[in-house]
């Protein structure tokens, strides 16, 4: 069974059908969703990049309900109990959604723009739900807070390329900083869960890098999200089958440069013994690999990361020769290394220090990131969290809600209806909304889902059929209305926009920032002072 066949009413944790009938009566429900600290509880930096809303959006959110959905739902509670009884679930409501909301989620949802550079605790959306769909407000947030996974990528992804421009100001020349968009590649693919993972994963990655072997992310990205210009490329390259495959090392390498010579290539060099392919096959190549004219990327894939690396380079040097570059620091000619193994945030930044100190150029050396950068994080990695903040009850009398648990100051939650307003700097900081709840004039929070309407694409697809292609069997793929959008919807930008955005703003904002406002301090304050804590 395909997810898309699984019906919407259950794309949510169990106990979440069960808030409707013990939710108090309310004319409007709030809530929303933060980052509550910085990537990996680094005490020097909590900026952070705002992304993957629209995966959520489009694919879920916007995906109309039909009574087929609610029977199955209905089928499927039946049993879901403990001892395989029936289970609670709002029947009612979700059949209303169906008969009188078209079959779209009675909701709207705010959220920051793809791309925006915020600091930990600015909210990335808000929810929305008024009368009887009010007790509605919180059941979307498993799906809505899976935007922490691309939001993590994308962060971790923006902090390895800071890692690598520092290595790159201290040792690299002007007219070598084009390479940088290419430093960090994506190895991921293979350590995905999924094929959805590689892509919602692999187009975070892109927003900083253009290297990627997560073709599934740069088709998406290219041909959904920016119009059909290219967005990821990568390079030929062997791996150990293609090496052991030949009777020798030096075969297979004259195979790679026979047919790939002439441009940048990359070589896997740890087959059998690493140190003795440098030493040997390397040199025994060489002139043929002159001859053809092209970049040749070395490749270790075991052993000590760094070691490996600095033992590629001093090869390579020994091999091709090297230049010195205007800072002092030694450019090989004609050849790289490129380390895929084992890297993390953490062996990136030893990698680079080790690379420099021994009077090598960053430019000589990229690297590939695989289950680093798409597999291990989770949503603890930043502490991405949903809660009720704001509740006008059916007498209207209206309050402000947060969580305040005094065992665990770092999961308090913030109260009200909130704006997300920059200040003269430009830093994204959170305000309390006026009491009428119309947003702030300068409110970068954009209404992404408004019950079935949705922003229009900046660019739509490029390809024929693109949004209703059929799968193998030939059954047409189930996507969703896309309404027309109202003035209060913006369109989606371009992804070459979302790159742009994130490359400004991040270096904008301070690496250490509270964004909490005055005004919604005091808030704070007197919700703890006068609430039922």
């Amino acid at each position: 069974m395909h997810f898309s066949h699984i019906p919407l009413a259950v794309m949510t944790d169990s106990y979440k059908t069960t808030h409707p009938s013990i939710y108090p009566e309310a004319q409007r429900m709030v809530a929303y969703g933060e980052m509550r600290q910085a990537y990996d509880k680094d005490p020097s930096d909590n900026r952070m990049i705002a992304y993957g809303i629209r995966y959520i959006i489009e694919n879920y959110v916007a995906k109309k309900w039909t009574l087929q959905d609610v029977e199955q739902a209905k089928e499927f509670f039946k049993t879901h109990n403990a001892g395989f009884t029936p289970f609670p679930f709002p029947e009612d409501l979700f059949k209303k959604i169906v008969n009188e909301h078209d079959g779209y989620f009675p909701l709207k949802i705010e959220a920051l723009p793809e791309g925006t550079a915020i600091h930990a605790h600015v909210p990335v959306y808000q929810i929305t739900a008024e009368g009887e769909m009010s007790r509605l407000v919180t059941y979307l947030e498993t799906l809505l807070t899976m935007i922490w996974y691309p939001m993590t990528v994308a962060t971790l992804s923006r902090r390895a390329r800071d890692l690598i421009q520092d290595a790159y100001n201290k040792s690299v020349d002007a007219d070598g900083f084009w390479s940088l968009e290419s430093r960090l590649h994506d190895f991921g693919f293979r350590g995905c869960t999924s094929v959805e993972q590689s892509v919602i994963g692999g187009t975070a990655h892109l927003l900083n890098f253009t290297g990627s072997d997560t073709m599934s992310a740069a088709f998406y990205a290219q041909f959904h999200l920016n119009g059909g210009k290219p967005v990821g490329n990568s390079i030929p390259a062997s791996e150990h089958s293609v090496m052991t495959a030949f009777r020798t090392e030096k075969e297979a390498m004259e195979a790679m440069i026979s047919e790939f010579g002439q441009g940048v290539f990359a070589c896997v060099m740890d087959s059998y013994d690493y140190q003795k392919a440098l030493d040997a096959v390397l040199p025994q190549v060489a002139s043929f690999k002159l001859e053809k004219g092209g970049f040749l990327v070395l490749r270790p894939d075991s052993g000590d990361i760094v070691e490996s690396v600095l033992a590629g380079l001093r090869a390579a040097e020994k091999v091709f020769g090297a230049d010195v570059n205007k800072k002092g620091y030694k450019l090989i000619r004609g050849c790289g290394v490129i380390q895929g193994d084992g890297v993390s945030y953490k062996s990136l930044g030893q990698i680079l220090d080790a690379v420099i100190a021994a009077g090598y150029s960053a430019q000589n050396c990229a690297f590939g990131m695989g289950g680093g950068l798409l597999q291990k994080m989770n949503r603890d990695t930043m502490s991405f969290a949903t809660k009720l903040s704001h509740i006008v009850y059916l007498d209207g009398t209206k309050r402000d809600v947060m969580k305040y648990p005094k065992t665990d100051a770092d999961k308090i939650s913030l109260p009200g209806v909130l704006d997300v307003i920059r200040n003269e700097q430009g830093i994204p900081m959170v305000h309390p909304r006026a009491d009428n709840y119309i947003p702030h004039k300068d409110n970068i929070l954009q209404v992404v889902y408004d019950h079935g309407k949705v922003p229009l694409s900046a660019t739509g697809s490029t390809l024929p059929n693109f949004a209703t292609s059929n799968h193998p069997n030939g059954s047409a793929v189930n996507e969703p209305k896309i309404l027309s959008s109202p003035e209060s919807l913006h369109a989606w930008s371009k992804f070459d926009e979302l790159k742009e955005r994130v490359q400004t703003e991040w270096e904008a904002l301070p690496k250490m920032f509270d964004p909490i406002s005055q005004e919604l301090r005091n808030k704070i304050k007197h919700v703890v002072t006068t609430g039922p804590f």
